[in-house]
C-alpha cells in the first residue's frame, strides 16, 4: 500500500533559527498543507508538508518526541533526525488542539510499533538459543543410535527445519544488533537533542512572558482598534446620511437638469424670436414714423379744436346776448300784452269790446 496520509490540516510553517536556537524563521509565506502519512510496509509515521515543490517539513514520529503548545494558536516539537525543531501557526485553537491530539496518537502508535519490534527481536533471539542448545543433542543422540542413513531418514527434516530457522534467525539477530547499534545512535542524538530542546524549552519559558507582555499590548491596541472601529461605524453612519444627501442632491440635479433643457428650450425658441427682432425694429420704426406723422396732424387738429373752441367760445357769448336780449324783449312784450290785456278789459267794462 505504501504511505497514506490519515490526517490533513492546514498551518503557517515555522523553523527556529539555527544560528540564535530562539528566533522563528518562517519556512512558508502563507498558510500551506501539513499532513500525517501513515507508512504500512515500515509501520512507521511521518509528518510531511510541501510547499509548492519544496519540501518544508518531513518528519518521522518517534515515541521521544513531544508537541508542545506554546500560545492558543501555536504550537512545536523538535526533530533530532533533521536537527530543527518545527513549528506551527494556526488560524484557530480548535486546529491547534485537533492537531496536538493527532500527534499524541501517532506517538502512541508508534511506541507500540516499536515495543511489539523488540518483542519480536527478543522472542526470535530466544528461539535461536533454544534451537542452539537442541541440536547438539538431537544429533548425539542421532550419531549413538544409528547409521548415518538412519540418522537422514530418522532426523533428516527436523534438521533441515532447524537450519532454515537458525538462519532465518541469524538475519533477525544480525538486524536486531544492526538496529540496536542505529537506536543506540539514535537514543545519543535523541539525549543531545533532549537537552537542546530543554534549553529551547527554558528560553522558550523566558519568551512566554516576553509574548504575554506583547499580548497585553496587542490587547490594548485590540481595545484601540475597536475604539476607532466604532468611531468608523459612525463615520459610516454619516457617510450612510451623505450618501442620502447625495441621492436627494442627484435627484434634485436631476430636476434642475430638466429645468435647464426647458430653458435651454425657450432660449432656442426666444433665439429664434431674436431672428425677426430686426424685421420687428423696422416695422416698429415705420410705426413710430406714422405715429410721429399722426402727432403732428394731432398737434394741428388741435390747433385747429382750439380755434374752433373760441368760435365756439365766442358763439355761446353771442347766444348768452341774445338771450339776454331776448328775455328782455319777451319781457317787454310780456308787458305789452299785459297792457293790451288791461286795455281790452277796460274795453269790456264800457262795453265797446264788439
Amino acid at each position: 500500500m505504501g504511505e497514506q496520509p490519515i490526517y490533513t490540516t492546514r498551518a503557517h510553517v515555522f523553523q527556529i533559527d539555527p544560528n540564535t536556537k530562539k528566533n522563528w524563521v518562517p519556512a512558508s509565506k502563507q498558510a500551506v498543507t501539513v499532513s500525517y502519512f501513515y507508512d504500512s510496509s515500515r509501520n512507521s509515521y511521518r509528518i510531511i508538508s510541501v510547499d509548492g515543490s519544496k519540501v518544508i517539513i518531513n518528519s518521522t514520529i518517534t515515541p521521544n518526541m513531544t508537541f508542545t503548545k506554546t500560545s492558543q494558536k501555536f504550537g512545536q516539537w523538535a526533530d533530532s533526525r533533521a536537527n530543527t525543531v518545527f513549528g506551527l501557526g494556526f488560524a484557530s485553537e480548535q486546529q491547534l488542539s485537533k492537531f496536538a491530539e493527532k500527534f499524541q496518537e501517532v506517538k502512541e502508535a508508534a511506541k507500540l510499533a516499536r515495543d511489539k519490534s523488540q518483542e519480536t527481536v527478543e522472542t526470535l533471539s530466544n528461539h535461536s538459543q533454544e534451537s542452539g542448545r537442541e541440536t547438539p543433542s538431537t544429533n548425539q543422540a542421532s550419531s549413538i543410535n544409528g547409521t548415518d542413513d538412519e540418522k537422514i531418514s530418522s532426523v533428516g527434516p527436523e534438521a533441515a527445519l532447524l537450519k532454515s530457522e537458525n538462519e532465518r534467525l541469524k538475519s533477525a539477530i544480525e538486524l536486531s544488533n544492526t538496529n540496536t547499534k542505529k537506536w543506540e545512535t539514535e537514543l545519543q542524538t535523541l539525549r543531545e537533542n533532549n537537552a537542546r530542546l530543554v534549553d529551547a524549552l527554558q528560553e522558550s519559558s523566558a519568551n512566554v512572558e516576553t509574548w504575554k507582555k506583547q499580548l497585553s499590548v496587542c490587547k490594548e491596541e485590540s481595545d484601540t482598534l475597536r475604539e476607532k472601529i466604532k468611531d468608523l461605524e459612525a463615520q459610516c453612519n454619516e457617510a450612510d446620511q451623505e450618501k442620502q444627501k447625495n441621492l436627494q442632491l442627484t435627484a434634485r440635479v436631476q430636476e434642475l437638469e430638466a429645468e435647464l433643457q426647458d430653458k435651454e428650450q425657450e432660449l432656442e425658441n426666444l433665439r429664434k424670436q431674436a431672428e425677426i427682432i430686426p424685421q420687428l425694429m423696422a416695422e416698429c420704426e415705420s410705426i413710430t414714423n406714422k405715429l410721429q406723422a399722426a402727432e403732428t396732424k394731432n398737434q394741428e387738429l388741435e390747433g385747429r379744436v382750439e380755434g374752433l373752441q373760441g368760435d365756439i367760445d365766442d358763439s355761446r357769448q353771442k347766444q348768452g346776448n341774445m338771450k339776454v336780449e331776448l328775455k328782455k324783449f319777451m319781457d317787454v312784450l310780456d308787458g305789452k300784452i299785459d297792457e293790451l290785456h288791461e286795455f281790452r278789459q277796460g274795453l269790456s267794462k264800457l262795453g265797446l269790446d264788439n
